[in-house]
């Protein structure tokens, strides 16, 4: 079986017009997942060598998005196991001036809250309400029904909104019982 290619017949411009579109919204995907811009890259860069490598399998005019966010979830996973695998924790040294100073100005308190929510409850907020992902993508991304994607946005945006809630009276924004 032969594929037909849509730009010229060349895979690589194919593969160009289909993927880097998307290059943006992965790296920002990949930011909020590890918290720090060097890792992110890496996963990015990792993501996009594997679907290269694997464009052949992907078919012309299916979701190219929720396509390449499966691999990058599948490449963050792998790097926490491989993380896992060299260290019983994955406390960071300590994060340099300007990496507390992204965190702290540029991200603020919404990605603070982000980050105490659990994997799997934070993967289904960013895909679905930061990235806008269809409940049907999101699905197809994490690997499980709709229901517990609904499941799991739910929760986590419950879990979001505490820990808002949390920061906004630490900031003075909200007083008392509000």
């Amino acid at each position: 079986m032969q594929l037909v290619w849509g730009v010229g017949g060349d895979p690589t411009e194919e593969f160009e017009s289909v993927a880097l579109p998307h290059l943006d919204t992965l790296y920002r995907s990949a930011l909020r997942l590890t918290h720090n811009r060097a890792e992110a890259e890496d996963v990015v860069q990792e993501t996009y060598l594997r679907a290269f490598r694997s464009f052949h399998r992907f078919n012309p005019g299916t979701n190219a998005r929720a396509w390449l966010f499966t691999i990058l979830r599948n490449a963050f996973l792998n790097r926490l196991r491989d993380a896992a695998a060299e260290s019983a924790t994955l406390a960071s040294e300590g994060d340099s001036p300007e990496d507390e100073f992204f965190h702290t100005v540029l991200h603020g308190d919404v990605d603070r809250a982000l980050k105490t929510l659990p994997l799997v409850f934070r993967e289904a907020v960013i895909l679905t309400d930061l990235e806008g992902l269809t409940y049907k993508e999101t699905s197809q991304v994490l690997g499980c029904p709709i229901g517990t994607v609904m499941s799991r946005l739910s929760r986590g945006r419950s879990l979001l909104r505490q820990a808002l809630r949390r920061y906004a009276r630490e900031h003075g924004y909200l007083r008392g019982r509000e």
